[in-house]
């Protein structure tokens, strides 16, 4: 939320309403920043999707191969479409022509290609797999898309590679093969442990499912697991959320995300709010059940690392999401991904059947792109970075000394020699926390 006026202390919600799908505020699943277009020609850019700067082969200039680089896998299949989500997803119905999830891993490796031919050699340091559910594919296929980035252009020693799941959408056989294929992390969607909030939120999984399918990713040897939650559903009480809490803790994750849920323009959701069917719960609700996951997952030890995640040590951070919040470099590879390298952001094109035909057409699946410019990305890291616990370094901020020094003294952010970061009270108000610095 923004309020020209000002920040006012008796009714705050976490920057913004941090997304409920787990993604950051300011970041898209597939990758892109929040502010960028889906779609729609930016003046400048090719006919074919390539970036302005890059060679004529499709190589891309200006970035270290030393730099840190991760890859996302953009898998866009859900059994149902849940009413809240507005991300780049397709129940098997929704396909059309051209695509379907038994040729996907084999397109997806097609852009994993022409990734190689455009930034090789380069050691991915991260593979996340989102969706969508990307565990909708069998196991096999993200291990055959993993090895492709791996063959290409090969892991980096202790990479970290994730993928998202659903806790029905997954069983013992398969998570030991993506195990042994080379995944590490898991992140599963459990949103509530409730039933009728999951009903709201029109989660398909059984909350008495949740446990059963930890225990098989601890036993198939996952080195971190995750679990992903969202507070503020229409009908959630504080208990409702307390009881989630609680029953998350007890899975003992090394990692878990929480986020408000936040209504997205043209979903279903959007439209139940609009008829009046549903109600949002107001601000200082949803502050407080942000402050009381900030204390159960604290106590659990559990520490937070980003303003809508916490983990147990260092070792269990996001090391994928930590790329895009220090604006590191990315390729996105599936329908509607978005990748940002040296300084320049493209996105494919949405729909699967268009990906796939152009890929096996043998083009680009780049829809269009566009180059960042100096004022743009500073203001792009004071934003993603201010939700870090390491800060926003002070050479970015340095112009607004009067704005921060407001800051400091009515105690929304702490100021060391090189780190501006956020107070418990600032979370709550990140978002004019942000608007100041900018």
């Amino acid at each position: 939320m923004s309020n020209d006026e000002g920040p006012d202390a008796s009714s705050v919600r976490p920057l913004v309403v941090p997304a409920a799908d787990g993604r950051i505020d300011g970041t898209a699943a597939d990758g892109r920043i929040d502010g960028t277009a889906a779609d729609g020609r930016i003046d400048g850019t090719a006919a074919d999707g390539r970036i302005d700067g890059t060679a004529a082969d499709g190589r891309i200039d200006g970035s270290a191969a030393d730099d840190p680089f991760g890859v996302y896998v953009h898998v866009p299949f859900c059994s149902v479409r849940c009413g809240y989500c507005d991300f780049n997803t397709y129940t098997a119905d929704e396909l059309g022509e051209g695509a379907t999830r038994a040729s996907f891993a084999d397109t997806a490796i097609a852009e994993v290609h022409r990734m190689a031919e455009a930034v090789g050699p380069r050691p991915v340091e991260t593979v996340f797999f989102g969706g969508g559910t990307p565990t909708q594919l069998p196991a096999e296929d993200l291990v055959r898309i993993l090895g492709a980035v791996d063959d290409t252009l090969g892991l980096a020693p202790g990479a970290e590679v994730t993928t998202e799941a659903n806790p029905d959408s997954v069983d013992a056989t398969g998570l030991r093969i993506l195990r042994e294929g080379g995944f590490t992390r898991i992140s599963f969607g459990v949103q509530s442990a409730v039933r009728h909030v999951l009903a709201t939120l029109e989660r398909t999984h059984d909350p008495e499912r949740v446990p059963q399918a930890v225990r098989w990713a601890r036993e198939a040897g996952f080195d971190q697991l995750s679990i992903d939650l969202i507070y503020g559903t229409p009908g959630e009480s504080l208990q409702d959320w307390e009881h989630t809490l609680d029953q998350a803790v007890a899975l003992e994750p090394d990692h878990v995300s929480a986020y408000a849920l936040i209504v997205e323009d043209g979903t279903a959701f959007a439209r139940k709010v609009r008829r009046g069917e549903v109600t949002m719960p107001d601000d200082d609700e949803t502050a407080e059940k942000y402050l009381l996951a900030d204390e159960r997952l604290g106590a659990a030890g559990l520490g937070w690392y980003e303003l809508s995640n916490w983990a147990r040590d260092e070792s269990a951070h996001c090391r994928h999401n930590l790329l895009y919040w220090r604006s590191d470099d990315w390729w996105g590879i599936g329908p509607g991904a978005h990748s940002h390298v040296a300084g320049r952001r493209w996105w494919n094109v949405k729909h699967p059947a268009a990906y796939a035909g152009r890929l096996a057409a043998g083009r680009s699946p780049e829809l269009d792109a566009e180059v960042v410019d100096d004022a743009t990305q500073r203001m792009e890291q004071v934003m993603l970075r201010s939700r870090l616990r390491e800060g926003v370094p002070t050479s970015l901020v340095a112009s607004r000394g009067s704005a921060l020094a407001d800051l400091e003294r009515r105690g929304l952010v702490d100021v060391d020699l090189d780190r501006v970061v956020l107070t418990l009270e600032g979370r709550l108000l990140a978002d004019a926390v942000v608007r100041d610095l900018t």
